[in-house]
């Protein structure tokens, strides 16, 4: 499952961007400007220097601090909420749905994929949360192919995304790409099914057997990291929440030397 989901990511991304510039009536591509700007602490915008000299504006360790600063705040702040939310609804699939259930509608076979996809599309759940409900629904007897199908169609669609992509992209493009979306993901997971099935492999029974490899202690430390790490973001949730009535603050201030950074109508040289 591993390698199949960023194998199948890759291959429905691929069909539906390949599916839209076929199909596309536009007469040429826009020009893109790529973003070159400093990731440490955007201190230049990377185009007004060599790229020599722009990559030795900071030390390795300055890079790597930087790095884990954005996994273990701005990155985690965005999934932990959704991470926390999708460990709770497969504890709640593990504990109150019966596997026989489970097994006799979605054991497998292009009907449960089906199901799976009706159900993905309009969730909105994102990859992260969408990764322990997978393992609780194979774990209960759902086949890898229909499981696939859920990892690929929950965080891609949902009704918000696809209301604004309806907006900004029209009718017809945001037709393509769910389609796209949805054939590719049930393509996979019969793909996937028949690997599974040649290969001889049960995957309710390997499910999960990676904690066995890790030492009691070491889970529970990890768990009590995890949560440690949840606690800023969820209360900033919490809190986001309770003043979403009140006025916003004011965005903070660009420090950036760069001339491009500059307001409009302010001499870059004052």
């Amino acid at each position: 499952m591993t390698i199949a989901r960023p194998a199948a990511a890759f291959a429905t991304a691929a069909a539906a961007g390949v599916a839209e510039n076929m199909l596309s009536q536009k007469a040429a591509d826009q020009p893109m400007t790529p973003d070159l700007s400093c990731t440490v602490d955007n201190c230049c915008d990377g185009l007004g220097c060599p790229a020599d000299v722009h990559r030795a504006h900071h030390t390795f360790l300055e890079k790597l601090k930087a790095g884990l600063g954005y996994a273990f705040h701005d990155l985690w702040d965005d999934i932990a909420l959704w991470f926390l939310l999708g460990l709770l609804l497969a504890g709640a699939i593990t504990a109150l749905i019966p596997s026989q259930w489970m097994e006799q509608h979605l054991g497998g076979g292009l009907p449960a994929m089906l199901m799976m996809l009706l159900v993905g599309i309009p969730l909105y759940i994102c990859a992260t949360a969408s990764t322990p409900i997978a393992a609780a629904l194979i774990l209960k007897g759902v086949s890898p192919g229909a499981a696939l199908v859920f990892l690929l169609a929950g965080p891609a669609t949902n009704v918000t995304s696809l209301t604004v992509l309806f907006g900004i992209l029209g009718k017809r493009a945001t037709a393509l790409y769910l389609v796209a979306i949805a054939v590719s993901a049930l393509l996979c997971g019969l793909v996937l099914d028949h690997v599974y099935a040649v290969l001889g492999i049960s995957a309710k029974a390997v499910a999960g057997q990676a904690g066995e490899f890790i030492p009691h202690w070491a889970q529970i430390l990890g768990a009590v990291a995890i949560l440690t790490l949840s606690v800023r973001p969820f209360w900033r949730a919490v809190r986001a929440r309770l003043r979403s009535g009140e006025a916003l603050p004011d965005a903070p201030s660009c420090n950036c030397a760069s001339e491009s950074c500059k307001p409009s109508g302010e001499d870059p040289l004052s």
